[in-house]
């Protein structure tokens, strides 16, 4: 069976910050099965976000937000807790990879939120930017001495997209990374500037999503897309998204696109 697929709120924060339940109720309507929380909880407080995520019929697959380490750890953990979030997602910074003993004092943060978050019942998990796969020392990605050093407990979220960006290819890093990556952020466009990429809808841009997240790796429980700077309607995007992926039977939805058969 295929991953399910979710969208990643940043995509609709704009208008999630203006229509929270109507936000989502139309995500559900398109057929999406899931969200992954950003920027939410701080503007309407966790457990409203959880009441409207369980009203649209919706399941919350994680909350992006900055991993529970130091001073504000507990403030973190307590803020997701409330949400109903099991899974905690986040990144570490551009130039945290400019050497190895940069990524190892990285490092030290997000193993310390994941012993934090495991003390509550939540996992952590590592969301990359382009700079994991960019960079290299003698002769290994920066992605694979992060991935050494992370604490076994820390799973990944694969944004394909970026490790494109990287000059990697996300098919062969989600084969390695078997069952440690739990989520995949699928989005589109040019990969040329990750400042400046104007995103499209799913398929319509360079990356072969079938080739990407058809192999059967048993990580990848949810395909959650993520859509930035659009030139098109946002809905109209993600319907479109869908019915690629949901279409071509990569992902799985609550429904069979429109004008399809369900796979």
């Amino acid at each position: 069976m295929p991953p399910a697929i979710g969208v990643m709120m940043y995509t609709v924060l704009d208008q999630a910050r203006a229509d929270l339940e109507g936000t989502l109720a139309r995500l559900a309507g398109i057929g999406f099965l899931g969200v992954e929380t950003y920027g939410l909880v701080e503007h309407f407080g966790p457990s409203r976000v959880r009441d409207a995520i369980a009203s649209a019929g919706l399941t919350l697959t994680s909350a992006h937000t900055p991993f529970p380490a130091g001073p504000d750890a507990q403030r973190l953990l307590d803020q997701n807790e409330e949400l109903g979030a099991e899974v905690l997602v986040w990144s570490m910074e551009r130039e945290e990879f400019d050497s190895p003993e940069a990524i190892r004092h990285g490092v030290r943060r997000v193993n310390e939120a994941a012993e934090r978050a495991a003390e509550r019942g939540m996992r952590i998990a590592y969301h990359n930017h382009f700079a994991e796969f960019s960079r290299s020392f003698d002769g290994r990605s920066a992605y694979d001495l992060l991935l050494d050093l992370l604490d076994d407990r820390v799973l990944v979220e694969l944004d394909a997209y970026w490790a494109v960006m990287g000059g990697a290819d996300p098919a062969r890093v989600l084969a390695g990374l078997g069952g440690r990556a739990r989520f995949v952020h699928v989005k589109d466009g040019p990969a040329v500037s990750y400042e400046e990429d104007v995103m499209v809808p799913i398929g319509e841009g360079r990356i072969d999503w079938a080739r990407t997240l058809g192999a059967a790796v048993p990580g990848p429980r949810w395909h959650l897309v993520e859509l930035e700077r659009l030139h098109v309607d946002t809905f109209e995007a993600l319907r479109r998204s869908y019915a690629h992926l949901v279409g071509a039977g990569i992902s799985r939805g609550a429904a069979a696109p429109a004008g399809t058969e369900e796979r």
